[in-house]
């Protein structure tokens, strides 16, 4: 039997780095697409079918996992060679890393952080290295990605079920992706359910193909195009009901003017009803209210028993293992960036053709190669 090579276990705090670096689809593109395959595979998604969504060869996809496993998010992060040797062996290049991320009472001194001129003064000092340079020194941290930052805070999730509903979830994506055979009772179909927004009436930034402005500028063409300034948004907001079934790579929506649990049922009726009754499904969401079964309410359990449906759960603070965020990358890229709707009903018209445009296109190799471009997971 051949072993199967995945990403090693990572915690929330890695998890959510790698969603922001799929999501916002900014830096190297290398960079985006390598963070893509590991949080791929954290979310249980076997090679071949990584391979398959990236566009690339199975044996690139394992090298990217194995790379992260090995070196962590540094291995993201490409580093091409070329030029004059390096002026600092490996050694010392990671013992200079290693200092400069410590903290300087580590070491009794009476500093809370670096500056660049402590840092070189004491790498001399002790012997780490002959002599470096506040310039060079700058320099040889950025090259190994660090930088002065400031001090954010942190979540970590605080669920006492969290290795249980983690290894629930990753249990139903298996099924989705045919890893393994659902057992008597175990659900059939697997959806990933979130909601997005709220969708507001404003004009959202965006990009667009416009001529370059020069020094010399043609006299008759059109100024580009700006964003209007709004003051005042008295339309209210909607919000999209959106679920993914994993196992068809298909994206259902729904646009309402609320967010509560009876839209949230509402809508679980209409994901059931694509179904036969007889065929048992699963609901990944997150632990939003509305979603949960509380001991005021028992509306969620009770329906979910009597219409043969699974709601399961991702751990608190653990969002990012609900595939369907990515997908939500791509939504607002293709309908909101850049847009200036009239109404809710022309927003929402265009979600709806988008939807369907999705659906229509997902096997079609040239256009999710045109998403990928687009650093849109």
């Amino acid at each position: 039997m051949v072993e199967r090579v995945r990403v090693r276990e990572i915690d929330d705090d890695e998890g959510r780095r790698l969603l922001r670096i799929v999501r916002r689809g900014t830096g190297a593109v290398v960079t985006w697409r390598r963070a893509q395959m590991v949080l791929l595979s954290a979310q249980s998604m076997p090679v071949v079918k990584i391979a398959e969504v990236t566009f690339t060869s199975a044996d690139r996809v394992r090298d990217v996992i194995h790379n992260f496993n090995t070196a962590g998010f540094a291995s993201l992060y490409p580093k091409y060679r070329g030029g004059r040797p390096e002026t600092f062996t490996l050694p010392e290049r990671r013992e200079i890393k290693k200092i400069a991320k410590s903290k300087p009472v580590e070491h009794n001194l009476p500093f809370s952080t670096w500056s660049l001129v402590k840092l070189a003064d004491f790498l001399v000092a002790e012997g780490v290295v002959d002599d470096i340079s506040h310039e060079g020194l700058r320099i040889l941290l950025r090259e190994e990605g660090v930088s002065f930052q400031r001090v954010k805070t942190w979540k970590t999730s605080k669920d006492p079920d969290y290795a249980q509903k983690k290894a629930r979830v990753e249990h139903l994506y298996a099924i989705a992706d045919g890893e393994v055979i659902p057992e008597d009772g175990e659900p059939e179909i697997i959806f990933c359910m979130d909601e997005f927004g709220p969708l507001n009436l404003q004009p959202h930034p965006g990009r667009q193909w416009a001529e370059r402005s020069g020094r010399h500028k043609d006299p008759d063409r059109a100024p580009r195009p700006r964003r209007r300034a709004t003051y005042t948004r008295p339309h209210g907001v909607r919000h999209l009901f959106a679920a993914y079934d994993v196992g068809k790579d298909q994206l259902y929506g729904h646009i309402k003017k609320t967010k509560n649990r009876s839209k949230y049922l509402e809508f679980c009726r209409y994901l059931r009803s694509l179904h036969p009754a007889q065929v048992r499904i699963a609901i990944i969401c997150d632990n939003y209210s509305p979603h949960l079964t509380t001991k005021r309410c028992q509306r969620v359990a009770t329906w979910a028993d009597a219409n043969n449906v699974e709601i399961a759960y991702t751990p608190t603070n653990s969002s990012w293992l609900n595939r369907i965020e990515a997908q939500f990358t791509a939504l607002r890229y293709f309908t909101l960036d850049g847009t200036d709707h009239a109404s809710h009903k022309e927003q929402g018209s265009m979600i709806r053709r988008y939807i369907i445009w999705r659906n229509h296109h997902t096997h079609d190799q040239q256009l999710r190669t045109v998403v990928n471009q687009a650093n849109v997971a």
